[in-house]
C-alpha cells in the first residue's frame, strides 16, 4: 500500500446554514460600511481542515495517509477521532498553549459560502521536517495551511523525491507572485477550482500552457459541472459528475475529490478515470452535513462508481 503524506490544516468546523441568499442582504454600493448579520437556522460542529478531510477520505478508500499538522489544547477529541478511524497521528503536533484552529463556515441557499478561519497552532508545522520522516512515501499533497508551512513542506517534499500536489486553495491570496511561481515549479500536479486557477493565472501572469511546464496535470474542479484535467500535450479531459441523492452540504466535497482522484492515480488509472473517482468520492461529502460525517465501504464506492459511469473498476490495496 502506498503511503501518502498530507500537509495542511486541522480545524474544528462550525458549519452554519443561511436559508436565504447572501446577495439579497449585501448592498454593493454600501460595501465601505458593511454591517451584515445572517440569521442562521442550523449550526453543526465537526471535524475539518484540509489535511483532516483529505486524509479521512483517503482512508475510506483503503489508502494509508499520514498527516502533518497541529492541534491545540482542545484537540484531543480530534486525535481520538483519527485513532478511531485508524488514521495515524504520529506526525500531528499537540500544543497545549492555544486552541485548535477553527473554521466558521456559512452557506446560503445558492451554495455560496463565507468563511472565517482562525489559524491557531498551524505555524508549528515549521518545526516538522519532511527530510526526517522515515517512512517511504509515494505522494505528498500540500494543501492550505499557514503559508510558510506550505512553502517549506512543498520544497522539502520535492527535494526528497516525492511526487508533489500543490493545492493552494484559500491561501492563494496570501502567497506572493514569487511564492506561487516557485511552488508551481516544484509541483507535479496543481489542483483548484475554476476561480482559484484563474486567480493563480492573474497573480503569476502565466497561462495554462506555462503552468503545465514540468507538470503531469492541472486539475480544475467545476462544482456541479464536473472537472477538467489539462495535460502538457494539450489535452483537456472533461469529467462528469456522480449525481447526489441529496445536497445537504457542499463543504468538503473538493477535499473528497482530491482523495478519490489521487487514489486512482496511485492505482495507475488514466486521468479521466481518476477524475471520475474524484467525482464519486465527492458526492458522499455533499450528501452529508459536515466534512467527515460520511462513511462507505470500498465495495459501496465501487458500486456507486459503476452506477454513475457505467464501467467497473478494481482497487488494489
Amino acid at each position: 500500500m502506498n503511503k501518502i503524506l498530507v500537509s495542511g490544516s486541522l480545524a474544528y468546523d462550525y458549519v452554519m446554514n443561511f436559508p436565504d441568499s447572501f446577495k439579497k442582504h449585501i448592498m454593493p454600493d454600501q460595501l465601505h460600511i458593511l454591517n451584515v448579520c445572517f440569521m442562521i437556522d442550523r449550526l453543526d460542529k465537526g471535524w475539518g481542515g484540509t489535511a483532516g478531510n483529505i486524509a479521512y477520505n483517503f482512508k475510506l478508500l483503503g489508502q494509508n495517509p499520514e498527516i502533518l499538522s497541529a492541534v491545540g489544547k482542545d484537540g484531543q477529541e480530534y486525535l481520538d477521532h483519527f485513532v478511531e478511524n485508524e488514521i495515524s497521528i504520529k506526525n500531528i503536533i499537540k500544543d497545549d498553549g492555544q486552541f485548535t484552529s477553527s473554521a466558521h463556515i456559512t452557506t446560503d441557499a445558492d451554495d455560496n459560502q463565507i468563511t472565517a478561519f482562525y489559524n491557531g497552532p498551524l505555524e508549528l508545522g515549521l518545526n516538522q521536517n519532511i527530510y526526517d520522516l522515515k517512512d517511504d512515501y509515494k505522494l505528498a499533497i500540500i494543501s492550505p495551511t499557514q503559508k510558510e508551512v506550505m512553502i517549506k513542506h512543498l520544497k522539502e517534499s520535492k527535494e526528497k523525491g516525492l511526487e508533489t500536489v500543490f493545492d493552494p486553495g484559500q491561501q492563494i491570496t496570501a502567497l506572493t507572485e514569487i511564492d506561487l511561481k516557485k511552488m508551481l515549479d516544484q509541483s507535479d500536479f496543481l489542483i483548484g477550482n475554476d476561480y482559484e486557477i484563474k486567480l493563480i493565472q492573474e497573480k503569476t501572469g502565466w497561462d495554462m500552457e506555462k503552468m503545465l511546464e514540468n507538470k503531469k496535470a492541472v486539475i480544475t474542479t467545476l462544482g456541479s459541472k464536473g472537472s477538467i484535467i489539462s495535460t502538457p500535450d494539450g489535452k483537456m479531459i472533461e469529467v462528469g459528475t456522480c449525481s447526489p441523492q441529496s445536497v445537504d452540504d457542499p463543504t468538503g466535497a473538493g477535499d473528497a475529490y482530491r482523495a478519490g482522484f489521487f487514489t486512482g492515480y496511485l492505482q495507475g488509472f488514466d486521468f479521466k478515470l481518476c477524475g471520475q473517482m474524484g467525482a464519486t468520492a465527492s458526492v458522499y461529502a455533499i450528501e452529508n452535513y459536515g466534512t467527515q460525517a460520511h462513511k462507505y465501504t470500498k465495495e459501496e464506492f465501487l458500486d456507486r462508481y459503476e452506477s454513475a459511469f457505467n464501467e467497473k473498476i478494481v482497487l488494489v490495496s
